[in-house]
C-alpha cells in the first residue's frame, strides 16, 4: 500500500468532491413523492392480503358466525 501525504490526500478528496452531482430540488421532490406513494400502495396491498388471510383462517377454523 503506497502512502500519500496529507496534502495530496486533501487534493484527491477535493477532486472527487467536485465530481459529485447533487439532485435538483424538483428531482428531490419527485423522488420523495414516489417513495410516499409506494409506501401507501404497499400498505393498502398488505392490508388487503392480511384481511383475506385472516378471513380464510377464521373460516377454516370454523369460527365463522
Amino acid at each position: 500500500m503506497t502512502k500519500i501525504s496529507p496534502v495530496e490526500f486533501g487534493r484527491q478528496v477535493n477532486a472527487e468532491r467536485k465530481k459529485v452531482t447533487w439532485p435538483t430540488r424538483k428531482e428531490t421532490w419527485v423522488t420523495t413523492a414516489m417513495v410516499f406513494l409506494m409506501v401507501v400502495l404497499a400498505s393498502i396491498f398488505f392490508l388487503v392480503v392480511d384481511w383475506f388471510l385472516g378471513t380464510g383462517v377464521t373460516y377454516l377454523l370454523g369460527l365463522w358466525k
